[in-house]
């Protein structure tokens, strides 16, 4: 108890009561005097030799001093400090170590200190895990679903939805699989419900992928009423995307809504984007009120142009002219949150500061902010040609609102284009006069819109065929901006209409090397090759066309065409084959094959087409006049007859028509029939040679008394034309020898004996037709009147329009009108460009172009 200290009982206790009071054990200043321990520190391992009667302090002389497993008490050191590792109470004294670790006493010499024991060689290798145990059978299983999934949404990625379908599918089944082994094993309660997850959601998505919308809807339902799935709910935004795909409107809504009031306002921008597809749903069901009403809390809460611009739609369909207004208003403050170009203009000379500028000019990043723009300023420039018409009492001045509003918006370069689409609005009412007025007006702008108002103007001056003004103003579009491929076509055109072919390629060789993507350029020099012959290189143009507009219809005929010029009409027919799976209708290009099949001695073939070409377009006298000498000279005379009808009722004027009709019947054995015909024949033209004749034939071989009448008849007929020739005759000689004579009189002579035009019109359908009558004639002789089997039908087949001629299409306006030939059917005439193609107006398909038609 002498090392018990008690506190003192004061009613006044002190802090550092204590505080320098400690167990004299622990006294280290009076070690050095301490016999006992300074020998043991000299004694090896610390070892007490036996006591002695000499060491103080103790009784008993030549006694060894008491161990641990004696009973006795240790003995005290001069200090009062028990002895090392003694125990009171006569409990047993713990065993301490008799030695450091690493070392030994008895270290043989020669050994080497290694106290880690490296010299014993490598450790034993690692146990093989055994795969079979049920924990390694479902962390392989697991690798494999989550491997599937990955190459399923790699699948999608690249465009294999049928694949990605299958891994999908496949990964599901694993899954499964996984699921029964955990619960056969009795871990059902480690199920990764992660996984579980990832595997029937990306099956969901594949299943929508490939329009198999009730297996996706299902899957979806499976996620969404597991209440096991956190944030499931969001889920029902892809099954209302889905059931909006279905077209059913209705329960779209009503998903859309349920997401949405499972998702919390700290996502706001996914609640915005909800909204936005409510409004859109609700726009597709005609309810523009409700549209209206999610769109105007998107513009007030966070707008965005999207939005801004379906608000306008909105407004437009209800006819509300100032909120239309105020709706424009606000979609051109629509912040875009990108930077100022300006920042990617070098300031200065240093080198590094130029190089990061280049390094960011074009990185992705610069590309979103500019396709951003772009989308902001279709819908901007879209909406203002939307709402102009009908904001104000005139289209026109609902154009200039909107060019007020733009030019104090952060898009004032916006006004210039649509000062140029109030010209294009005024062509499309047929006011060229304010259309050019208009586009005049920007000979004093800046050099890009100088350049396109000039373009528009040269393409106007060149519909209207001035073409000096034209080239005017073609020209003053290449002085605002030589690098403008459209002002350089329009230049070539002016010159290629003026027959200089070779400088017309030069100005489309530069707008080529302008834009290498200019198709106007392409095509106009490849018929300016075509028309100075070198007809390899046009074929060189024309194809390299193709490999761009690979469904062409004007490419592909020009190529049958030139390959019909290289004498090559298996690949000529090869195109037209093509042509005729892009327009399968088209009566032109069908005949043309009939033709080239004519040509190469296939008549199946060449009546396949042409009759095909009949059936789409039974107008085409070429192709009615080829399918009637086709049944004639197969000896099918009497389905002849319905296509010399036909042609009858197109050209009513012409007699050989009727005189086919008659033919016909007086070959097919039906002389009742064609003596009927050839009499009304004879009554619409009474002064035809050959109804005559025909009517004198039959009646004799029928024994009609009528045919004497006929024969006094054929006779005049037949003075009155030599006679007629007689006075032409008379007459040109008269004029020949008055030219020769120099007599003012001779000139005069022969203006009397000038032919009718009755008589003309009678005299070109003999020289034209005797031919065929003359053979009917020799044949009706030869048999001795009595049969007109033998006669042979000599029909002139006519063809498409030359190599040299522009493709036609059943209307001319179906491919394209621009390529009609503005001097008649002799010239083929070029591309014309409407205007400069620029980033801020490609968008616009209303502006002049090609597809401006000409009237």
């Amino acid at each position: 108890m002498e090392n018990v200290h008690l506190a003192p009982e004061e009613e006044d206790d002190d802090l550092y009561t204590g505080y320098n009071d400690y167990n004299p054990t622990f006294d280290s200043e009076d070690l050095h005097n301490d016999v006992g321990f300074q020998q043991a520190v000299r004694t090896s391992h610390g070892r007490r030799p036996p006591m002695t009667a000499k060491y103080p302090g103790t009784a008993i002389g030549g006694r060894p001093i008491g161990t641990a497993y004696g009973s006795r008490m240790p003995v005290g050191t001069a200090m009062g400090r028990p002895m090392t590792g003694a125990v009171q109470d006569g409990a047993a004294r713990p065993m301490t170590a008799v030695r450091a670790a690493g070392y030994s006493s008895s270290i043989a010499r020669g050994s080497v200190f290694d106290p880690l024991g490296q010299s014993k060689g490598p450790a034993p290798p690692l146990e093989r895990q055994n795969e079979d145990t049920p924990e390694e059978k479902i962390k392989i299983l697991e690798k494999k679903v989550n491997d599937l999934i990955e190459e399923s949404c790699l699948a999608h990625a690249h465009g294999d939805l049928q694949l990605s379908l299958e891994k999908a599918k496949e990964a599901g089944r694993k899954e499964r699989a996984l699921v029964r082994q955990r619960e056969q094993t009795g871990t059902a309660d480690h199920i990764n419900l992660d996984l579980t997850y990832s595997v029937l959601f990306n099956l969901a998505n594949q299943y929508a992928s490939n329009d198999m919308y009730t297996e996706a809807l299902n899957t979806y339902q499976v996620i969404v009423k597991n209440k096991m799935f956190n944030n499931a709910g969001r889920l029902k935004v892809n099954m209302a995307n889905i059931y909006f795909k279905q077209k059913n409107y209705t329960k779209a809504i009503k998903f859309y809504r349920m997401a949405l009031d499972q998702i919390s306002n700290a996502h706001n921008a996914m609640r915005i984007k909800i909204m936005q597809n409510i409004g859109v749903v609700f726009i597709h069901m005609g309810q523009y009120s409700d549209a209206i009403t999610s769109f105007e809390y998107i513009m007030s809460d966070n707008p965005n142009i999207k939005t801004g611009f379906n608000l306008i739609l909105c407004y437009y369909a209800i006819g509300d002219r100032e909120r239309m207004k105020k709706a424009f208003q606000k979609l051109i403050c629509v912040p875009l949150g990108i930077d100022d170009e300006d920042k990617y203009i070098p300031a200065n000379d240093d080198p590094h500061a130029n190089m990061v500028i280049e390094a960011i000019k074009n990185d992705k990043l610069h590309q979103m902010e500019r396709d951003r723009k772009a989308l902001a300023e279709k819908y901007i420039m879209t909406s203002a040609k939307l709402i102009a018409p009908a904001i104000e009492s005139s289209f026109a001045a609902g154009f200039d609102w909107c060019v007020d509003m733009v030019k104090g918006s952060q898009y004032v370069e916006l006004a210039n284009d649509l000062e140029i689409n109030k010209a294009i609005t005024y062509l499309r009412q047929r006011d060229f006069k304010q259309a050019v007025e208009t586009l005049k007006m920007f000979e004093k702008k800046d050099s890009r819109v100088k350049s396109a108002a000039a373009t528009n103007l040269s393409f106007l001056y060149f519909l209207e065929k001035d073409y000096d003004q034209a080239d005017r103003y073609a020209e003053l579009a290449m002085s605002a901006d030589r690098y403008n491929p459209a002002a350089l076509i329009n230049k070539g055109n002016t010159v290629f209409v003026k027959e200089d072919y070779e400088k017309a390629a030069e100005f489309y060789k530069e707008a080529l090397r302008n834009d290498s993507s200019c198709t106007e350029a392409l095509y106009n020099l490849g018929l300016t090759y075509k028309r100075l012959g070198r007809l390899e290189e046009a074929l060189d143009c024309f194809l390299k066309l193709h490999a761009i507009l690979r469904n062409s219809a004007q490419v592909m005929y020009q190529l049958a065409n030139l390959y019909e010029m290289l004498e090559d009409p298996h690949q000529a027919i090869e195109w037209l084959m093509q042509l005729t799976s892009v327009t399968p209708t088209d009566a032109q290009v069908l005949a043309k094959l009939g033709d080239l099949y004519d040509n190469e001695g296939d008549k199946s073939q060449a009546f396949q087409y042409y009759y095909e070409s009949y059936r789409y377009f039974p107008s085409n006298i070429s192709v009615i006049e080829w399918l009637g000498a086709y049944y004639i000279d197969t000896q099918f005379c009497e389905k002849a007859i319905q296509y010399f009808e036909r042609a009858t009722l197109i050209q009513p004027t012409q007699v050989k028509w009727q005189l086919m009709v008659a033919s016909c019947y007086r070959r097919s054995g039906n002389y009742q029939k064609a003596l009927e015909t050839y009499k009304d024949i004879h009554r619409k033209f009474p002064e035809n040679v050959e109804c005559l004749r025909f009517l004198v034939r039959l009646c004799t071989d029928m024994g009609l008394k009528e045919v004497q009448d006929y024969a006094t008849k054929l006779k005049k007929v037949e003075k009155m034309k030599e006679i007629r020739e007689q006075r032409v005759r008379s007459g040109r000689e008269s004029s020949a020898r008055g030219r020769r004579e120099g007599s003012a009189g001779s000139g005069s002579s022969s203006s009397p004996i000038n032919t009718p035009p009755l008589r003309a019109s009678v005299s070109r359908s003999e020289a034209k037709y005797s031919p065929v009558l003359q053979q009917g004639r020799d044949s009706g002789q030869s048999n001795h009147g009595t049969s007109a089997k033998g006669e042979r039908l000599s029909v002139k087949l006519k063809t498409l329009p030359g190599s040299n001629e522009p493709y036609e299409a059943s209307t001319q306006q179906e491919i394209d009108a621009s390529y009609v030939d503005p001097l008649g059917p002799q010239m083929q005439r070029p591309r014309t460009a409407a205007r400069k193609r620029t980033e801020e107006d490609e968008f616009a398909d209303e502006e002049l172009g090609d597809d401006l038609l000409p009237e």
